[in-house]
């Protein structure tokens, strides 16, 4: 049954801390604010987008290194400093004609919770809190920061059957 889900997914909206990070705030004396960002999951970004899926980020907090991270990687659909994420998911799913179970929500906390009780596909990490986990259909063996985001594109590409041609380039 979430494979049959995951193949309606044309959108996948990514909360950012604990999820495209490992969830640590690095501030140093002069108030600026640094994140660790993945390098597996930047790619696989890259590869969901190349197979048509819509990427977004919708966060609480305001950064000017994710605004760096989502221009690197090609994400125009940055929202930072919101407060309510789901009035935000619902925007863009109208500017996109999209319907929510066409959409998809990656987040680990009470915050994203909103979100992702409607969207077609809620995702999260092991390391969230036991509420927002039984609120999630998949929630991922990697940490966030750590490779969840990967897991969770390579789950969309594999039930939609774009992996393996994302994946053709690099086994030539």
């Amino acid at each position: 049954m979430l494979a049959e889900q995951i193949k309606s997914i044309r959108l996948i909206a990514f909360d950012v801390d604990g999820i495209l990070t490992d969830g640590g705030l690095y501030l140093a004396d002069s108030g600026e604010e640094f994140k660790r960002f993945n390098s597996l999951d930047g790619h696989g970004l890259k590869m969901l987008k190349a197979s048509g899926v819509e990427l977004a980020i919708i966060t609480g907090r305001t950064s000017r290194c994710v605004e760096l991270r989502a221009k690197n990687l090609g994400i125009t659909h940055l929202y930072q400093g919101v407060e309510n994420k789901l009035e935000v998911m619902q925007a863009l799913l109208a500017k996109l004609q999209l319907a929510p179970e066409a959409s998809a929500y990656m987040g680990d906390d009470v915050v994203d919770l909103p979100v992702m009780r409607r969207s077609g596909l809620a995702i999260s990490v092991p390391n969230a809190p036991q509420i927002v986990r039984d609120h999630a259909h998949y929630v991922s063996q990697r940490e966030g920061g750590h490779g969840a985001v990967r897991e969770a594109c390579e789950l969309i590409m594999s039930a939609q059957g774009t992996l393996d041609t994302q994946l053709a380039p690099y086994l030539k």
